[in-house]
């Protein structure tokens, strides 16, 4: 099979960097906010502690739809195609970040604030879910296999990317506005932004041409008459590369929250230290993150998937307790240091992410099984981490529960990936084989 032009999955990378960037930017922001602003506005409590633990539970619902979002959009997406459920997903994230910058605070609405305000959380998280599956494909079944882990790196981008977004928008804010006008309507402002952002995203992932994998192996299942619900495919037939897919995600999505959104809450709660040093530290860290993530990816093409994502996993069970050392300096240089470390070590596991999960799966139930292991192991990992790092500090009121914490979900993913295979290389066409012995005269 030909190999796409350079310019032309260059034109799809970009497409599907600037869509992720959009979608990341809008779920970022309301973790920077559960921090910052809705534990104040929405979940106004005596103890400063329980207000951000109550902000982060509605963080965490968003967690809850994602593997929902998952299962619809893998559902459709590997029966209608990739592109038309991409553009559902950013209308719907799109939509429900601009509300949240409408909606009224507890002051005005009492308890259905905090209603509605979980109600959009929930929105948001069923249209992630759908997401990250579908971005990731579109790259990797346009691209060539001997460089899937670069190309299929640059979605990835858009974690570090929409929150850099998200956090230089809250930073500017909070740099130029005192604390009562940014509490007043200030911290609205980047959610109204989501619109322009949704408008430009839409553009740009309208003109995507669909995969060419996925297009083929529709056609070998039309030319055979099949008939097959993805689900259940991929439980029946693929349920030991979802069981991978979760456990390998486990160290990546726990320390990745814990380094961007618990630092917010440590920094400020505990060191007492103004909320900027905490923005700065995720700021610089994101932009290093963002440079580093393809670096990580081109060279899983070179010694494979495994070595690169098992150095991420070990060296951040390490870097969990420098982490916080580092932290408890109160040096705003040394934060940075630490927050950007913590993101690169990271980027190794997120950076052969994306094709290291494709390749796992066959085409037909591709966009199910990434979306479904991907999405589970977000309750279990992301979507709890603040809430457990905020629970152990507030009971311990040390952070050596947190970075033991954090090396758990390490070896798990350790494990996750010692019973995995080698995927660096392989073939997304093999369906696209097969259907030439189907059509061939």
């Amino acid at each position: 099979m030909s190999q796409p032009h350079r310019s032309a999955i260059a034109k799809i990378v970009g497409a599907s960097l600037i869509g992720t960037t959009i979608e990341w930017y809008d779920f970022f922001l309301y973790t920077s906010a559960a921090a910052l602003v809705f534990n104040k506005l929405f979940f106004p409590t005596a103890n400063p502690l329980t207000g951000t633990l109550l902000a982060f539970l509605t963080y965490a619902v968003g967690f809850l739809a994602r593997p929902v979002g998952g299962l619809v959009f893998g559902h459709f997406g590997d029966r209608l195609g990739r592109k038309k459920l991409l553009v559902v997903s950013l209308v719907l994230m799109g939509g429900s970040t601009c509300l949240m910058g409408v909606l009224p605070t507890y002051a005005t609405a009492g308890v259905l604030a905090p209603l509605l305000l979980t109600l959009l959380r929930l929105v948001q998280g069923f249209a992630l879910g759908g997401e990250w599956g579908g971005a990731v494909l579109i790259v990797s079944e346009h691209g060539d296999d001997g460089r899937r882990g670069f190309w299929a790196s640059w979605p990835q981008c858009g974690a570090p990317g929409g929150n850099l977004l998200a956090t230089a928008v809250l930073a500017i804010l909070s740099a130029t506005q005192s604390d009562a006008t940014f509490m007043s309507w200030g911290w609205r402002v980047p959610f109204l932004l989501s619109g322009v952002l949704l408008l430009i995203g839409l553009w740009i992932r309208l003109a995507v041409a669909e995969s060419p994998v996925f297009l083929a192996a529709q056609r070998q299942a039309e030319a055979r008459a099949e008939k097959h619900v993805p689900v259940v495919d991929v439980f029946r037939n693929s349920w030991r590369q979802v069981l991978i897919t979760i456990g390998a995600r486990m160290a990546e999505n726990v320390s990745y929250y814990v380094i961007t959104a618990f630092i917010l809450v440590y920094v400020t709660t505990g060191l007492h230290l103004p909320k900027g040093v905490g923005l700065t530290a995720v700021l610089i860290g994101s932009a290093v993150h963002f440079v580093t993530i393809p670096v990580w990816g081109a060279l899983s093409d070179r010694v494979g998937r495994r070595p690169v994502y098992l150095f991420g996993a070990i060296g951040m069970a390490v870097w969990g307790f420098a982490f916080f050392a580092l932290l408890d300096t109160k040096s705003s240089p040394v934060i940075v240091l630490a927050a950007t470390v913590g993101l690169v070590l990271h980027g190794a596991m997120y950076g052969p992410q994306a094709a290291f999960f494709a390749e796992q799966f066959p085409t037909r139930v591709r966009y199910t099984g990434l979306s479904v292991g991907g999405q589970l192991s977000s309750i279990a990992a992301g979507a709890v981490a603040p809430l457990i790092a905020v629970a152990l500090f507030s009971a311990w009121r040390s952070t050596v529960p947190v970075s033991l914490y954090v090396a758990a979900m390490c070896l798990i993913t350790v494990i996750a990936l010692l019973a995995s295979r080698e995927t660096r290389g392989e073939s997304l066409h093999d369906d696209v084989e097969a259907e030439k012995a189907v059509v061939s005269p």
